[in-house]
C-alpha cells in the first residue's frame, strides 16, 4: 500500500509518499494548476495504475483545498479529509520538535494514513456533497456581508451623532431614516428643504406612515440642532448609506439562493420553534454530512463548544471553559439558535429555566441548552423526523 500526504497552500502543494514501513517513496512540490495536478496524477499512476493500493490524505483548509480535492475525486482516487486539529495533535505525538513546514505536514498526513487505517475515504463527490458545499459558501459569504453591514451602520450612527444628533429619536425604522438622509445628508439641507419635497420623501420612505406633520417636526429640529456638518461628513454619509443599500440587496439575493437549496435539502431541524431558515442553513452547512459524527458530542467538539478538562496527578480543575476551537460559524448559529428556542419553544424554555433555578449564570445555562439542542438536531437529522415536544 502507498500512502500519500498532500499539504495544501495557495500557489503550490507539497506531496509526500511512503509505504507500509514508512519508507519514503517520493517527495515533491507541484503547482496549483493543471500542470501541477497532472504531475501528481502521473506520479500516483506510476505506483499503481489501478489505484487499488493508493490512499491519499489532505487537510480541510477551506477554499485552498477545493480544486485539488475535486481533481483527486474526479479521478476516482481514495481521499481522506483530515481535520487540522487532529493532524496537529498527531504531529506532536510523534515528535517533540516544534518544526512545522509544508514538507513536514505532508509527511505527517501520510503517516496518519498508516497509523489510522480506519479513516473514512471518499472516491467521488456526490450530489449532496456539492449542495452542502454550495450552501456553506453562501452562508459564510452572508455572515461576512452581515458583519460588514453592521460596521457600516455603526459608521452612519457615528456621523449622525455629529451632524444631527436629534434626528435618531424621531425614527423607529432605520430604513426611513437612511432614505431621508440620503436625500438630505445634513441638518442644514433638511432645514432649507421645500416642505412638499421633504414630505414626499418621508411618505415614500415610511410607506405612508409619516405625513406633513412629521416633516414640519423634522424641519424644526434641523433648524435648532446642535450638530455640525461638513462637506466631508455629508459625502461620507451618502456614500455609506449607498453601500448599506447595496449590501442589503446582495443579502436578499443570497437569502433567495439559500432558500432554494434548503428547499432541496428539506431538513427537519426547521420544525424546531425558533430555528428559521437562516440559522438552520448555517448549522446544516457547517456540520455537513451527519454520518461523519457518531454522536452529538462529536458535533459539540467540532463546534468548539465542549468544555476543556485539565487534570494533573490528583488535581482536577474545578471549573472548565469552552474550547472555542473548530467552526466559529457553527458556534454562532448554535448559540443564537439556543437563545431563540429558549424563547419560542416550551421544551427549551423550561430547560433554560431549570438551569437558571439551579443558580447557573445565563451564559452557562444557555450552554446547557446548546447541548440539548444539538442532541435534538442530531436525532431529527439522522432519523429524518420532525420535532416533537416529547423528544428528550
Amino acid at each position: 500500500m502507498f500512502y500519500i500526504g498532500i499539504d495544501v497552500s495557495k500557489d503550490k502543494h507539497d506531496c509526500f509518499c511512503c509505504n507500509d514501513d514508512l519508507q519514503p517513496v517520493f517527495q515533491f512540490q507541484f503547482s496549483n494548476d493543471s500542470i501541477g495536478f497532472n504531475l501528481l496524477f502521473e506520479a500516483i499512476k506510476s505506483l499503481d495504475s489501478s489505484f487499488d493500493n493508493i490512499k491519499i490524505a489532505l487537510e480541510a483548509t477551506g477554499h485552498y483545498s477545493y480544486n485539488i480535492t475535486s481533481f483527486i475525486l474526479d479521478n476516482d482516487l481514495p481521499l481522506a479529509i483530515i481535520n487540522p486539529l487532529h493532524s496537529n495533535l498527531f504531529r506532536k505525538s510523534i515528535s517533540l520538535r516544534k518544526t512545522k513546514t509544508d514538507k513536514v505536514d505532508a509527511n505527517v498526513l501520510a503517516r496518519m494514513l498508516v497509523a489510522y487505517p480506519d479513516l473514512k475515504f471518499s472516491t467521488s463527490l456526490d450530489d449532496n456533497d456539492i449542495i452542502l458545499s454550495e450552501l456553506k459558501s453562501l452562508t459564510r459569504f452572508r455572515l461576512s456581508l452581515v458583519k460588514d453591514l453592521s460596521k457600516l451602520k455603526t459608521s452612519v450612527s457615528r456621523i449622525i451623532n455629529i451632524i444631527f444628533p436629534e434626528i435618531e429619536k424621531v425614527f423607529s425604522s432605520t430604513n426611513s431614516l437612511y432614505e431621508l438622509l440620503y436625500n438630505f445628508p445634513s441638518a442644514q439641507e433638511i432645514a432649507n428643504a421645500h416642505l412638499t419635497k421633504l414630505t414626499n420623501v418621508l411618505i415614500k420612505a415610511s410607506r405612508g406612515h409619516f405625513s406633513k406633520e412629521k416633516a414640519i417636526q423634522i424641519k424644526e429640529l434641523a433648524k435648532n440642532t446642535v450638530g455640525n456638518s461638513s462637506c466631508a461628513s455629508t459625502f461620507e454619509l451618502k456614500h455609506t448609506i449607498n453601500l448599506i443599500n447595496e449590501y442589503n440587496y446582495s443579502i436578499d439575493k443570497i437569502d433567495k439562493e439559500i432558500n432554494t437549496i434548503m428547499d432541496k435539502i428539506a431538513s427537519p431541524i426547521t420544525s424546531i420553534p425558533g430555528i428559521g431558515i437562516t440559522l438552520a442553513s448555517i448549522i446544516i452547512a457547517e456540520i455537513g454530512n451527519f454520518d461523519n459524527f457518531d454522536s452529538p458530542d462529536k458535533i459539540l467538539a467540532f463546534a468548539g463548544m465542549s468544555p476543556t478538562i485539565y487534570q494533573s496527578g490528583k488535581y482536577v480543575a474545578s471549573s472548565a471553559k469552552m474550547e472555542k476551537r473548530g467552526s466559529k460559524a457553527l458556534r454562532y448559529a448554535l448559540y443564537n439558535a439556543a437563545r431563540l428556542t429558549s424563547i419560542y419553544c416550551p421544551v427549551f424554555r423550561e430547560h433554560l429555566a431549570r438551569k437558571r433555578s439551579q443558580g447557573k449564570h445565563f451564559s452557562v445555562a444557555i450552554s446547557h441548552v446548546v447541548k440539548k439542542l444539538v442532541r435534538v438536531i442530531y436525532h431529527l437529522q439522522t432519523k429524518n423526523e420532525l420535532f416533537k415536544n416529547t423528544i428528550n
